[in-house]
């Protein structure tokens, strides 16, 4: 078992199996040393966090919902250095994308659900550029989605 690996089992994380696409797009594009993640929304195996944050989403469910994303990226991750999370160099930039009410403006924390969540997995490797963006729709109602480049060996 890698590091990584290890600090997701001691988080109580196990790794899904990679999201597939569903619609015309892949789930990752590797160029040269870098991997660019498509976003990966707040899904899991009992449906995960849909809804509007700050409507019927609160905040702790909505940053539960990000570091869902992230358990994902890292799923897409692992997925695109074939099994070796070790190949992992850099998370270089986060992109969050929040469905956010009117009134709420606690986006960034939000996003932190995901960013935390890279630290912890890759330590100092795992600490990024970002951005956090509050936005009236998701695909499929979900609550939020995050993508991600990521350099790799």
């Amino acid at each position: 078992m890698s590091q990584v690996e290890e600090r997701l089992s001691a988080l109580g994380i196990t790794l899904p199996q990679p999201n597939p696409p569903v619609a015309n797009y892949v789930p990752f594009v590797r160029a040269g040393d870098l991997v660019h993640i498509s976003g990966q929304v707040s899904v899991d195996a009992g449906g995960g966090v849909r809804g509007t944050v700050g409507v019927d989403v609160d905040l702790e469910t909505a940053k539960a919902a990000a570091r869902l994303c992230g358990v994902n990226l890292i799923a897409q991750m692992k997925a695109a250095c074939d099994g070796d999370l070790e190949r992992v160099v850099r998370v270089v930039k986060l992109g969050g994308f929040v469905q956010a009410g009117p009134d709420f403006l606690e986006i960034p924390q939000v996003v932190n659900g995901a960013s935390d969540l890279m630290v912890g997995a890759f330590g100092d490797a795992g600490k990024h550029a970002r951005s956090a963006v509050g936005v009236y729709r998701l695909p499929m109602g979900f609550a939020v989605e995050v993508d991600a480049v990521v350099q790799v060996r």
